[in-house]
């Protein structure tokens, strides 16, 4: 008997159902809020710009008004390229847990920031939203490159990029930075440093203090979202430490990284494997680690202002200034 295409494939109750036939039900419906929402509040001004509209791609920027304030000024601003998570299926830069995270962060850090609405899956399976947020990144460090630009804000006030993102979107920031090693343009985006915000990594088989369900969920929404993944959950873009994988690590396209956890996260396990495995590599960069103790996945963005939100907004910070 053939099984049940219609068969729940995972269940993750208030968030998502996925079924084998590749349909979905989304139980998290983010709040989208319009650009330009809390600007009077954080000194920060933001503004949505289409990049492809055949695709739908866009990104929100944000800036500090202070910079709006004085056109004049020769000063400018790191850009921070963000990717937000939700497993690949979920969430949107529009939405008000990452517009009021942005707006944070550009305020704390003095950043230029571009958080990219990404294409999801399972309507655009992987490598869409991959090759949604190579395109955002080359159009932002294109853009401040050109003094004709397409995009003001960019083009007078920004600088260098870096790149971040949570949970998902951390893993999108290592596969950009896999492919910004790798690209074969003639100008392509110089990264100074990257931010891996509890990224969403796993494998086949539970390594050393992973806990079995978290291979099961990351196998399965791995699989959901990409379904012609070579070698399932041991293709190199979900798990960067499999066999055979490790040259992509020696090259990856940027100076300086930061890997964060938390410690009850499930994908803890997982996390400190990359760094490990980073830091220990043929890589030229430097790599730093922190973990957060008894706090859980993205606690920073359910919890803002819990302490160890306030503390890992501190060390993101430093670590853009270049500590």
């Amino acid at each position: 008997m053939e099984p049940d295409a219609d068969e729940v494939l995972f269940d993750a109750p208030e968030h998502f159902r996925i079924y084998k036939s590749g349909r979905i039900d989304r139980f998290h419906r983010p709040v989208l809020v319009a650009a330009g929402v809390g600007d009077d509040a954080s000194g920060v001004a933001s503004k949505d710009v289409v990049l492809d509209a055949d695709t739908g791609l866009t990104v929100r920027l944000f800036l500090p008004k202070l910079q709006l304030q004085e056109p004049s000024s020769k000063k400018k601003l790191p850009i921070l390229v963000y990717f937000h998570g939700g497993g690949f299926i979920l969430e949107s830069a529009k939405s008000a847990t990452y517009h009021n995270y942005l707006t944070s962060l550009a305020a704390a850090a003095g950043v230029l920031a571009v958080s990219v609405d990404y294409r999801l899956a399972p309507e655009h399976r992987l490598p869409a939203a991959y090759d949604d947020c190579w395109a955002a990144l080359r159009w932002a460090a294109a853009t401040a490159r050109d003094a004709d630009g397409d995009d003001d804000w960019l083009t007078a006030h920004g600088d260098a990029t870096r790149v971040f993102g949570d949970s998902a979107g951390g893993n999108i920031v290592h596969n950009v930075l896999v492919r910004a090693a790798s690209s074969a343009e003639d100008a392509p985006p110089r990264i100074e440093g990257a931010v891996m915000l509890h990224p969403f990594f796993g494998g086949s088989t539970a390594i050393e203090g992973e806990p079995e369900h978290a291979v099961v969920i990351t196998e399965k929404v791995w699989v959901f979202a990409c379904p012609g993944a070579a070698g399932g959950a041991d293709d190199p873009r979900i798990n960067p430490t499999a066999p055979g994988a490790a040259a992509a690590l020696e090259r990856l396209g940027c100076e300086r990284v930061l890997v964060c956890a938390a410690a009850k996260d499930w994908l803890v396990a997982r996390d400190r494997a990359y760094y490990d495995a980073l830091a220990a590599s043929a890589w030229s960069g430097s790599a730093a680690w922190l973990e957060t103790e008894g706090e859980e996945h993205v606690f920073f963005l359910l919890k803002p202002e819990c302490d160890g939100a306030k503390a890992l907004m501190d060390r993101v910070v430093a670590f853009i200034a270049g500590a």
